[in-house]
Parts: C-alpha cells; sequence; structure tokens
C-alpha cells in the first residue's frame, strides 16, 4: 500500500475567496501536467468578511454546483486561507534537525504570534540552512484553529475530504514556480489582488523573503462606484468589469467610472508600493526585479499599468496555465485566457497531492 501511495495523486484545488469559489483539478503525467476541470462560482455578498465564514451554506453549496457540473470524483482536497487570522513569520533560529525544530516550534512560535497558541494551528518549513552561522531561516505559519475549522467543514459537508490547507501566499508561489520558474539572483513579487485582499509574496532565488495580506481590493472600487453613482452593488460590479446594465442611452456614465476605476488603481498601487517600501527598508538587498499579478480584480486593465507606473517596476498578469496543457475541443484558448486572473491560487493547491502533509 504505501508503494502505491508514494507517488500521490493531485488534490483538487479549492479556492474559497470572498467573491466566488475557484476550482481546479490538474493530473500529473509523465509529459508534464494536464488540466482536467477549472471553474468558478459566484458567492453572494458577505459571505466571507475578513477571511471569517459568515454563510457557510453558500459556501458548501457553490462548492456542491462545481463538483456536480465537473463530475468530480476526486475527494483529496487542498485549501487555503489568507487574511488577518493567518500570520505568515520568517524567523532565524539556530540550526537544529527535524525533530528538535518539531519540539521547540510551539515555544518559538508563542515568541512570535500575538493570538493564544492554544487557538492556532502551526505550520512551518525550513526554507534557508546557513550553516556557516549554524542558523537557519523558517518559515512560521499560524492560523486560527476556529477559521481552519469552518473552512474544513465546509469542505466535509460537501463529501471532499481535506487533505491540505495551504496559504494563499504559498499556493501562488507554487503556481508560479511551475509555470514560470525562478531564476538566481532574481527577486518577483507575487500579487493576487482578489476582492477583499491582496496577498503579496516576495520570492528571491525561490525562496520567500516577505508576504503579506493587505486588506483591500476589487470591492473597494465596487462599493465606490454604488455610492457614486447611487445603483446597486451587482449593477456596479457590471460597470467595474467595463460592462453595463443599461445599453447606449446612459453615454455620461462609463467616463465617470473610468475616472472613479482610475483613482482607486491609484490608492491601490499606493497602498502596494508602501508595503514594496516596508520590504525595501528590512531587505539586504531591495532590487526588485519583476512584480507578476494574478486575482480577479487584476483583470482590470488600468490596475497593471497603474502598479508598474507606481512602482517603476515591469508588471505583467500571471497565466497560470502557461506550462499546463490541455484539451482544445473541452478548453477553448479564449476561456483559458478569460479563467487566467482568477486562476492562480486553486492552479497552486491543485498542484498539492495526496502525499503530502
Amino acid at each position: 500500500m504505501a508503494m502505491a501511495m508514494a507517488k500521490g495523486r493531485n488534490c483538487v484545488g479549492l479556492d474559497i475567496g470572498s467573491s466566488a469559489v475557484k476550482m481546479c483539478v490538474l493530473k500529473s503525467t509523465k509529459r508534464g501536467l494536464t488540466l482536467l476541470a477549472f471553474d468558478h462560482a459566484k458567492l453572494p455578498p458577505e459571505t466571507i468578511v475578513d477571511g471569517a465564514l459568515m454563510n457557510s451554506t453558500a459556501v458548501a453549496d457553490a462548492v456542491g454546483v462545481l463538483l456536480d457540473r465537473n463530475k468530480v470524483r476526486t475527494k483529496s482536497t487542498a485549501l487555503s486561507v489568507s487574511g488577518n487570522t493567518v500570520i505568515v513569520k520568517k524567523i532565524r533560529l539556530p540550526l537544529m534537525t527535524q525533530e528538535e525544530l518539531e519540539e521547540s516550534i510551539q515555544w518559538e512560535a508563542e515568541q512570535h504570534i500575538p493570538f493564544d497558541i492554544q487557538d492556532v494551528f502551526i505550520g512551518f518549513e525550513v526554507v534557508a540552512p546557513k550553516t556557516e552561522q549554524g542558523q537557519m531561516d523558517v518559515v512560521l505559519v499560524a492560523a486560527k484553529k476556529e477559521m481552519i475549522n469552518d473552512y474544513t467543514t465546509v469542505c466535509l459537508d460537501t463529501g471532499l475530504d481535506p487533505l491540505v490547507v495551504d496559504v494563499d501566499a504559498f499556493a501562488l508561489q507554487n503556481m508560479y514556480e511551475v509555470n514560470y520558474g525562478f531564476h538566481r539572483g532574481e527577486t518577483v513579487v507575487l500579487l493576487d489582488i482578489g476582492n477583499a485582499v491582496v496577498t503579496m509574496n516576495v520570492v528571491t532565488d525561490g525562496v520567500t523573503m516577505f508576504t503579506r495580506d493587505l486588506s483591500l481590493g476589487g470591492s473597494d472600487i465596487t462599493e465606490e462606484i454604488q455610492r457614486q453613482l447611487n445603483i446597486t452593488y451587482q449593477e456596479a460590479e457590471l460597470y467595474k468589469m467595463g460592462g453595463g446594465p443599461g445599453t447606449s442611452s446612459d453615454e455620461v456614465l462609463p467616463q465617470e467610472v473610468e475616472s472613479i476605476i482610475q483613482d482607486k488603481a491609484e490608492d491601490m498601487a499606493h497602498e502596494i508600493q508602501r508595503s514594496l517600501d516596508f520590504y525595501a527598508a528590512t531587505a539586504a538587498d531591495s532590487q526588485i526585479d519583476k512584480i507578476a499579478v494574478s486575482g480577479g480584480t487584476a483583470a482590470i486593465p488600468s490596475l497593471v499599468r497603474t502598479i508598474e507606473r507606481i512602482s517603476g517596476v515591469k508588471t505583467e498578469l500571471i497565466n497560470p496555465f502557461r506550462n499546463i496543457s490541455y484539451d482544445d475541443s473541452k478548453f477553448s484558448p479564449d476561456r483559458i485566457q478569460r479563467w487566467s486572473p482568477i486562476a492562480a491560487i486553486s492552479v497552486g493547491l491543485a498542484l498539492r497531492r495526496t502525499n503530502e502533509r
């Protein structure tokens, strides 16, 4: 049995965001990765607030729809979490064995985490053993048990088996590595700009240097359009993405929408820049080579351009399917391109395998 398990199959990647659930199913073959399914289902507003599940029924319903619609048989699932109830910290510890680290990690975590240690799950990974100084860098992750339990319960309610709980920033990193690779000496800033959270992961030489979740996103733009034009959230959402509820009779509206989007894009880019400045002030080498952007809000073209202009760094949209083959008769290139912005984290999760922990 152990022999058969050794390879492990790909998990179902389930990205439960504040505005939609995204699902990706991949298959690993000798020739590489193949896309079996990608799909998404919208969630009603206020389903998830600050990372907390306010309406788990709505999430379970959405997941059920995705599983049925795509006839997904696999039960093993990888999920991820983000936001202010998740803490990711890089700490430097004396060099020690994995066993010693496992024994002392709770104590170390208590020094670095502002939550009661009883209330959190702790995960860790050694990222850089610096043997010459007798030290090593460890990434410490803490997430509130209550929140993790809420997310895993939703999975169990839909018949799935939540095997892996990851963090958005690392799912993003795995997705990028498979599709683009990390190059020596290169620092890439990965940004996933969602509806409520911007996840930032600064990676140098393939190693996480800095992560941060910013509480801003596409809903800020939608709410501003809603407020200024005095329309519903749904209508504002349509305008934001370039469509509109009315047709040509309201010629003046798009002009206002343009300027609202541009103002908000400026605000978001400046906020992102502040975090990059903070990173640069703490980093030994603060050179950033490129910014790679994903997330549903990244589909707004002016946003990527604005981030590039304000940061002065080459900024591009990520294609999470770049190195993944797919059946043209099942997925049109046009659909793959439309899905690209929203698929990044679910693809990163779908890379996880059943034999990992």
